[in-house]
């Protein structure tokens, strides 16, 4: 979504059984809620406006570094991922190059297109206890921490993903496992030792409002990375692509038509100003 704020913030909202008001104000920032999934598809009819370019940056050969915040039994180890950290891990080293990532080719700023780009060669493993509130605050340190460790990169996306024993928080709307269940996943963007670092916060799928009728855990955590990557490059600061709804490219085409599976990886579609609608690849 377009942000409000200084601090950039895109939320997957969650699939919720309760039908909410299509748009509402979240900590100042535009916040679209997503109605239940048997509703998801007359949703998606009333999106069909093309996103603008408001004439601020992309990213053009993005980065991203998957954190993994958490409990060995949970993420593994540094030298010994878990098979769920290992599925992520190869999730984002096969998307930059894909034609699911190649959608997004089509947006660009002043300084050319965005790039198919091998998004990671490497990844943290944090085995630090994350607080059960995962609160923005508490997922930005996270990030100052590892970047400020590893060298702050103003072209990476870092990615904090969460145990079940977390979940997320932005004010008063949560992820699973939370009082109050709002959205699966956001992108969100803040000044790290002068950069723009931009950052996304993953918290475990670890509801009905977050999971895909078929999907493995792993793949759940495969579509809402498709979705916050992509915005993170096509909007990473609020300013670049959306349409006058405040909705960013990957908002549009949420949980309708429905998630699906390449080569064992989960995605959502992707909205294509080329093709006036959503898509599967490019």
């Amino acid at each position: 979504m377009k942000a409000m704020l200084a601090v950039a913030a895109g939320l997957l909202l969650a699939a919720t059984s309760a039908h909410a008001e299509r748009v509402t104000e979240l900590n100042g920032r535009h916040v679209q809620l997503h109605p239940d999934k048997e509703h998801a598809a007359g949703f998606g009819q009333s999106r069909n406006n093309s996103l603008s370019y408001h004439n601020g940056p992309v990213i053009h050969q993005a980065k991203v570094i998957p954190i993994f915040w958490g409990s060995s039994a949970t993420w593994g180890t540094s030298g010994s991922p878990s098979a769920l950290a290992q599925h992520i891990i190869n999730f984002f080293a096969q998307f930059g190059t894909n034609p699911e990532y190649n959608v997004i080719t089509q947006y660009y700023d002043h300084g050319g297109s965005v790039q198919p780009s091998t998004l990671t060669t490497t990844y943290v493993i944090d085995n630090s206890a994350p607080p059960t509130n995962a609160s923005d605050a508490a997922v930005q340190g996270e990030v100052t921490k590892i970047a400020s460790l590893a060298g702050v990169d103003g072209t990476a996306i870092y990615e904090v993903f969460l145990p079940p024993s977390s979940y997320a928080s932005y004010g008063t709307a949560t992820s699973c496992g939370g009082p109050h269940l709002q959205f699966c996943a956001y992108h969100s963007n803040m000044n790290v030792l002068g950069l723009d670092v931009k950052y996304s916060s993953m918290p475990y799928p670890s509801c009905g409002g977050c999971q895909w009728t078929g999907f493995t855990d792993a793949q759940n955590f495969d579509h809402f990375s498709s979705h916050e990557t992509r915005e993170a490059v096509t909007d990473p600061d609020g300013t670049a692509w959306f349409d006058r709804s405040g909705n960013e490219a990957d908002d549009k085409c949420a949980w309708s038509p429905a998630p699906f599976i390449v080569n064992g990886f989960g995605y959502q579609y992707e909205w294509s100003n080329l093709n006036s609608g959503c898509v599967k690849s490019r």
